[in-house]
């Protein structure tokens, strides 16, 4: 088996202060799934104050499917990371940094760095097809997410 690694980006804009997106964004909870747009269910073991360990299990068409995830909060670069610890791609790691678009508006940029394993490596062309894709279905949860925080932080307003 061979081990390769797609990469890929997307951004998301966010109408409020850079603080305030990410103190949502890091402020885990067991309905975040939902949030998303998925049926699950998720666990989290809290390891320290800015170390989390996320268990998620995921319905879908009849399937079950677990990942376990390592978040790392980086509350003074507002950045976390999040490496797949077991499930599909596993070994897989992402990086969310929040960054101040002027006093009242943000934007999360997303860099994803997703290990798969295959019989053969696929070509370039392939791996380039993947990492479209990949970046189209992840920024669709984050689109989802953005709807919500609009729907919490904004009632705040």
């Amino acid at each position: 088996m061979h081990y390769y690694t797609v990469h890929y980006k997307f951004s998301q804009r966010f109408p409020f202060p850079v603080q305030a997106a990410y103190d949502w964004a890091t402020d885990y909870d067991e309905d975040d799934l939902s949030l998303m747009g998925f049926q699950g269910k998720r666990e989290i073991e809290r390891a320290d104050s800015d170390t989390l360990i996320l268990y998620d299990t995921f319905f879908s068409d009849g399937r079950t499917t677990k990942k376990k995830r390592l978040v790392r909060i980086f509350p003074e670069l507002l950045m976390l990371t999040n490496t797949r610890l077991a499930g599909p791609m596993k070994h897989s790691q992402f990086v969310y940094q929040f960054v101040a678009e002027g006093k009242n508006r943000s934007r999360l940029d997303f860099t994803g760095a997703q290990v798969q394993r295959s019989a053969k490596r696929p070509s370039p062309a392939k791996i380039a097809a993947l990492s479209t894709q990949y970046a189209k279905e992840d920024s669709v949860l984050w689109v989802n997410l953005a709807k919500a925080m609009q729907n919490d932080l904004g009632a705040q307003r």
